[in-house]
């Protein structure tokens, strides 16, 4: 069966690269521009992954990834953050499986993300 995936990001650049890059390794998937988006998938779909922007209008990756670890149905989703190397995003959230970074080639960095969580040990933070 395929995989799905949920990818979250205001940017529609990044949401399509990050997208086509999943749909290339043979996922199924959904995509919301904001976590309260994401929330109402959330209701239909549990994804195998979830890749989230941190800072987006309306409800932010943080705000996102508060409501998955909260919910049992939701709380084990293997979760990338996509940040700026400025934002400090990579450092602060210690909730995320694995972060990468939109101002480097997103499609690399994807490819490693995904290999961590989906194939390797699902409890490492990048950078540990």
């Amino acid at each position: 069966m395929s995989k799905v995936a949920l990818v979250v990001d205001d940017s529609m650049l990044i949401r399509y690269t990050v997208c086509r890059s999943l749909e290339e390794r043979g996922f199924i998937v959904e995509s919301a521009t904001n976590g309260l988006e994401a929330l109402q998938i959330l209701e239909r779909v549990i994804p195998d992954v979830m890749v989230t922007d941190m800072q987006m209008p309306k409800m932010s990756g943080s705000e996102l990834i508060t409501e998955l670890k909260k919910n049992p149905r939701t709380a084990g989703i293997p979760i990338i953050i996509v940040a700026g190397r400025a934002s400090g995003f990579d450092e602060k959230e210690k909730r995320a499986n694995f972060a990468i970074y939109k101002d480097i080639d997103i499609q690399s960095q994807l490819e490693k993300a995904i290999d961590a969580v989906m194939g390797k040990s699902q409890g490492q933070v990048a950078g540990q």
